[in-house]
Order: C-alpha cells, then sequence, then structure tokens
C-alpha cells in the first residue's frame, strides 16, 4: 500500500470516529432532556422555612404562630390549649415564661419540640408562646 494510500485510509478512519462520538453526544443529549425532572415538589413546610431563611431576622410571634402552631392550637388537637382560652391557659402560664419557652422548644406530652417547626430558631419559639400567652390571658 503506498504512503497517499495510508493517509486517505487513516484520515476516513478519524472522520469515522470523530462523527459517530458526535452522534453519541447527541443520543445522550436527547436522553437527559427525556429524563428531566418536570417539576418541583413542595413538601409541608418548605414555603415557611424559605421565608424563614430570606427574611433578615427572626419572625414575629403571629407569624410563626400562623405557620406552625395553628394547627392544633387552633384546634386543640392532641390536648393542646386553644389560643384565647385563658381557662386552659391559666396553670399553663402560672408556671411562668422559661417553663413555658422550655416545654416549647424541647416538646412536652404529645407537642413535638417546637411544635414540629425544625427551622424555626429557639427565639422565634419564644416569640410565638408570648404572643399565645398575651392573646390567651
Amino acid at each position: 500500500m503506498n504512503k497517499l494510500t495510508r493517509i486517505f485510509a487513516s484520515l476516513a478512519l478519524v472522520l469515522a470516529l470523530g462523527g459517530s462520538a458526535l452522534t453519541l453526544a447527541a443520543v445522550e443529549d436527547q436522553i437527559r432532556e427525556r429524563i428531566k425532572p418536570t417539576g418541583n415538589v413542595n413538601i409541608a413546610g418548605e414555603e415557611g422555612q424559605q421565608r424563614q431563611q430570606q427574611s433578615t431576622g427572626p419572625r414575629g410571634g403571629e407569624e410563626v404562630y400562623a405557620d406552625a402552631c395553628s394547627a392544633c392550637h387552633d384546634s386543640g388537637a392532641a390536648g393542646a390549649p386553644k389560643l384565647g382560652d385563658s381557662g386552659a391557659w391559666s396553670d399553663r402560664i402560672s408556671k411562668g415564661d422559661e417553663t413555658l419557652y422550655d416545654h416549647a422548644i424541647n416538646g412536652f406530652n404529645a407537642m413535638p419540640a417546637k411544635g414540629g417547626c425544625s427551622g424555626c430558631s429557639d427565639e422565634e419559639i419564644q416569640n410565638a408562646v408570648d404572643y399565645m400567652t398575651a392573646e390567651s390571658e
């Protein structure tokens, strides 16, 4: 085989291999497009946590109450004292703020720690407790 034939054969081989690499890349791009996620899932509480992360400081008690506490304290679920029910709150309030803060932050009876608001700071939980006690005295 002469030198010129070898050069053309090598050039043809390089072009053939290069073309298949481009074809493979195009197929991979098509696969990625077909299997990409079609949307996002917003799990319970995620929206409130995102708002908290965007804020410049701790949220007020009324906002924390609305986002994290109202589900149980509006309905009285699992024995939670209802907001505004001074009879249900009086014994609790008489134990002092520090006890209420401790129970709210660490959990007490059926209430989980921070009322299930894992994204809430201790200060925000205290703000919520202050709001609930003020509304229930």
